[in-house]
């Protein structure tokens, strides 16, 4: 490794073990920020020579290397590795090597504390946009199968046991509604996320009336962020605020899976999926495994034990703690993981296939009962008595099928009435 970039000439330096456990794992988990930490530093220079503190000609010169910086990096021909103990001290050895003094200004009236925290931001921001797309192309996916199964019976379950008849389409509907809804907490956490925190320096400002206006339009954000002590105090609280936002969609995804493994056992039979999305036992010819479904429905765990070990780097005073290095892996590790699942979810959706003979083999007799009971009841009789009455009538519901049942399903979100035209309306209403 490096000097690092606060070492002073007379010290002592640190011994290389120690510096290498400090360090951590941040030249890998830059490689995710540093893009986003050039795009802040450029804002920067831009923000230096409104106030003077660079001429105009150097911060072109310095917005020019940083630009060839990033296409370096994008190219492989600049690695960010085990030399640098972060991203931050890459960009600034490369500036220095490039172009000497001009290169060592670049850090004039910031810290490497509102250096992290805007490219965390702005790599957040990025992260929300993309799962916003996501879940948009989810709902659509959801909708179109539901249009096209919404009348195919199927068993509807509580307790897990048989309970009442139901449909596909509803069972499609119930998911494109609620991730539908999880768009919402989505947008709240942009909208918390998306304030400047440049320009806060180490959380107590500077002595230079940096143009902090200036930076947060150049970097797209809606706001600034004012006070710098709460700059530092957010660092983990806006990390954990997405995270949970993003556990809505993979808590989804992980009953959408949970009911894809009860419904594909042999037992069931119920759905099947194409070969190209199972994998075959390394000892038993006979068997098709759903691998791929089973580690979606594991992924929520991943994003839950990011939230956990974040909560617990949290426990911390006000200002900036070196504790707060941590909480860069389990973001990172959760976002990534989230957006892999939910990149994939489409195509799972779109595979689902149902074996409708097995669905309708499924629905027997007394699962009509509450059907009659509520018919009952419509006709005068109280519904108490209609609900033990029913017991008696066990010809009446012999004779009952599973599409006269949906079709009598008339209440709004039931199988005769999905509502699809007013969740496709909320849909379009909510960007």
């Amino acid at each position: 490794m490096s000097s690092p970039i606060w070492q002073k000439q007379k010290q002592a330096k640190i011994d290389q073990s120690i510096m290498n456990y400090m360090a951590g794992e941040d030249c890998l988990l830059d490689k995710h920020l540093i893009q986003y930490d050039i795009q802040a530093s450029i804002a920067h220079v831009q923000g230096l020579a409104s106030i003077n503190i660079v001429t105009e000609q150097e911060a072109k010169n310095l917005v020019k290397n940083l630009n060839e910086l990033c296409t370096a990096l994008k190219n492989k021909q600049f690695q960010l590795d085990s030399r640098f103990e972060d991203g931050h001290s890459a960009i600034e050895f490369y500036l220095t090597e490039k172009l000497g003094d001009l290169g060592k200004k670049v850090h004039t009236g910031r810290s490497r504390n509102d250096q992290v925290l805007v490219a965390t931001r702005l790599y957040m921001k990025d992260a929300i946009k993309q799962a916003l797309e996501l879940a948009n192309e989810t709902i659509e996916t959801l909708l179109v199968q539901a249009k096209e199964t919404q009348t195919i019976p199927m068993p509807g379950y509580t307790h897990m046991q048989r309970a009442v008849p139901s449909s596909c389409g509803m069972w499609f509907t119930a998911f494109a509604e609620s991730m539908l809804d999880n768009k919402i907490p989505l947008k709240s956490s942009l909208e918390l996320i998306d304030a400047n925190p440049l320009g806060t320096a180490a959380g107590y400002g500077v002595n230079l009336n940096l143009n902090r206006q200036l930076t947060t339009e150049k970097l797209g954000f809606s706001r600034i962020q004012v006070n710098p002590i709460y700059a530092q105090n957010s660092r983990g609280k806006l990390e954990l605020n997405l995270l949970s936002a993003l556990s809505n969609c993979l808590l989804d995804i992980r009953r959408y899976c949970w009911d894809l493994s009860l419904f594909m056992t042999q037992e069931f039979n119920m759905v099947s999926l194409p070969d190209e999305m199972t994998t075959g036992s390394s000892i038993m010819p006979n068997k098709r495994n759903p691998d791929l479904v089973e580690l979606m429905r594991a992924a929520y765990s991943i994003v839950q034990a990011a939230k956990v070990e974040l909560e617990s780097v949290l426990s911390l005073p006000s200002g900036y703690q070196r504790d707060l290095q941590l909480t860069k892996s389990p973001l990172i590790r959760g976002v990534n993981k989230s957006l892999e699942t939910m990149k994939l979810f489409p195509q799972l959706v779109r595979a689902t296939r149902f074996n409708e003979s097995k669905l309708r083999e499924a629905i027997d007799a007394p699962m009509y009962a509450t059907d009659l009971a509520t018919q009952m009841a419509a006709e005068g009789v109280p519904f108490r008595e209609a609900y033990k009455q029913t017991a008696n009538h066990y010809e009446q519901l012999e004779r009952a099928s599973p599409e006269e049942s949906l079709a009598k399903r008339i209440s709004l979100g039931g199988s005769a009435n999905l509502g699809l035209n007013i969740i496709e309306e909320r849909f379009r209403s909510i960007e």
